[in-house]
């Protein structure tokens, strides 16, 4: 690959969050025209069955011209959340009797599942 090719790679300046099995990398890279953009990516690990590791990624480009209308509306959407369910985290991994409660839920549902599904599975397909 040529020095040009090379530059438009390499990362100007970098952070990493990491959170759970998540990490967040915001990357400012140079465009051909040597300005320069934001990259965010996501990456998630996954475990094989036998017990490898392997990762997911997602990227966003995000370009100056974008900024305002980017940051405005991920202001307003983190606010909206925090307004509306507070910033206490409400998840499996922050409940302890999550689990249970939704193993409960779970049981009555495939009660009422296994009932729709004979419904649904009761099908002729003679008439095919």
């Amino acid at each position: 690959m040529s020095d040009k090719g090379m530059m438009e790679k390499e990362e100007i300046f970098s952070k990493v969050l990491r959170a759970g099995r998540r990490t967040y990398f915001f990357d400012v890279r140079s465009t051909r025209a040597n300005d320069y953009y934001l990259t965010i990516t996501e990456s998630k690990k996954f475990t094989n069955d036998d017990g490898s590791f392997y990762y997911k990624k997602h990227k966003i480009y995000l370009y100056k011209e974008d900024f305002d209308g980017f940051r405005e509306i991920l202001e307003e959407m983190t606010n909206y959340i925090i307004n509306e369910k507070g910033e206490e985290v409400i998840s499996e991994r922050h409940q302890k009797d999550f689990k249970k409660e939704y193993e409960d839920e779970d049981s009555e549902n495939s009660t009422a599942a296994s009932s729709t599904a004979e419904k649904f599975t009761d099908v002729s397909f003679d008439d095919i």
